[in-house]
């Protein structure tokens, strides 16, 4: 299947080079592009891509509020968000986060390294880094923003305890693979268990199910110790 990808920077230089470098991946294609938030929204809607490279400091509308309205958009669910981007700090990733990102990486990133990211994303999954990202979400998503809904602990009595202590292993940027290992179980048992977690918690992708973890406190419990039963 070939991945759709929408690319959206202010910068038309930056934009020819990253729809060159995509032109070389066979499951990869740029359907357009977009030179601000506003152009990104209103071409989102109309081309329906499967992953949008999104830049944060664009004219106009920004990465970060044109996110927000993609993601809220019940007829573009299945479109995710790459924040790719200068400007790497905490509180960006958060509000991307909040906003519906699927993934933030910066724009030193590798040629393959940008082409593995949009696949991942689009694959349903996220780009959280388990060393960089774990401090700054404890510390800017279990305080939910003013215009996020926080999530209460209660609302997780819809998980089994097998699916909270995944929802809990997720929150530490651990990869199905890592989650794995670690609990002993078959990497596709545990993306079964994941995928029933974000069911019943309407999560989007993997980033908001770190966004419900961390706002419902089910995060703080992920270093604890886990039992290996099934």
């Amino acid at each position: 299947m070939t991945v759709r990808v929408l690319l959206a920077d202010d910068q038309a230089l930056l934009r020819q080079a990253f729809r060159t470098l995509f032109d070389t991946a066979d499951d990869l294609t740029v359907v357009g592009e977009a030179a601000d938030g506003r152009e990104a929204v209103s071409l989102t809607r109309e081309l329906h891509p499967d992953v949008v490279v999104m830049d944060i400091r664009m004219p106009d509308v920004d990465g970060l509020t044109a996110t927000a309205e993609i993601c809220a958009d019940a007829e573009l669910q299945a479109t995710r968000i790459l924040i790719l981007t200068t400007y790497e700090t905490d509180e960006h990733v958060a509000q991307a986060l909040r906003a519906g990102a699927s993934g933030f990486i910066g724009k030193g990133i590798g040629a393959a390294e940008l082409l593995d990211a949009v696949r991942t994303i689009a694959d349903g999954e996220t780009l959280l880094s388990p060393a960089a990202t774990r401090a700054l979400i404890a510390r800017f998503l279990a305080t939910p923003a003013d215009n996020a809904p926080a999530h209460r602990p209660e609302q997780l009595d819809a998980l089994t305890p097998r699916e909270r202590e995944m929802v809990a292993l997720v929150a530490t940027g651990l990869s199905n693979q890592e989650i794995a290992e670690r609990m002993y179980l078959s990497p596709f048992t545990v993306r079964a268990h994941v995928q029933r977690a974000m069911t019943k918690l309407q999560a989007r992708d993997r980033a908001q199910l770190v966004v419900i973890a961390y706002q419902s406190g089910l995060a703080y419990g992920a270093n604890g110790g886990m039992d290996q039963s099934s």
